[in-house]
């Protein structure tokens, strides 16, 4: 059976404010299980983690830094999003990411997180709702198949 070691998660100095800014969650509860059950391992990315991105140096101007520093807000199949250091958002393609390096967890894996799992529920049901809505009230819906 795999068990979680309860271990003091140190975060560098650029991670400090973004982590008060979230509450301060504690960290050690969040660490990646690699070995144990399969049903019981949790690993990978996830919403709001800390993490560090070296970018490819041939899509960089030489006065940029190669490190991007801050929280993962989303990741899609052609880049992510950043919630830098200083407050700014980036949107990284990934094709000039060369490598992603994980500092900390500050939520739940994925399929544990109750609150990201009951969120994605309401959104569903928001955009079900604003879907139906834009369906009545558009004009010259779509009724011209229809015979009588």
């Amino acid at each position: 059976m795999a068990k979680k070691k309860k271990q003091a998660v140190e975060l560098p100095t650029w991670a400090k404010p973004l982590w008060e800014e979230m509450g301060s969650p504690d960290l050690s509860d969040f660490i990646d299980i690699y070995n144990g059950d399969l049903l019981k391992r949790r690993h990978g990315l996830r919403k709001d983690d800390f993490v560090e991105v070296l970018l490819d140096s041939r899509s960089m101007v030489n006065t940029e830094e190669a490190w991007m520093r801050g929280r993962l807000l989303s990741s899609g199949k052609s880049s992510i999003e950043l919630l830098c250091e200083d407050g700014r958002i980036i949107f990284l393609a990934r094709d000039i990411i060369a490598q992603i390096v994980l500092v900390a967890h500050t939520r739940p894996a994925y399929i544990d997180d109750k609150d990201l799992l009951a969120f994605e529920r309401a959104d569903m049901k928001r955009r079900s709702n604003l879907h139906e809505k834009v369906e009545k009230e558009s004009k010259g819906s779509d009724d011209s198949h229809l015979w009588g």
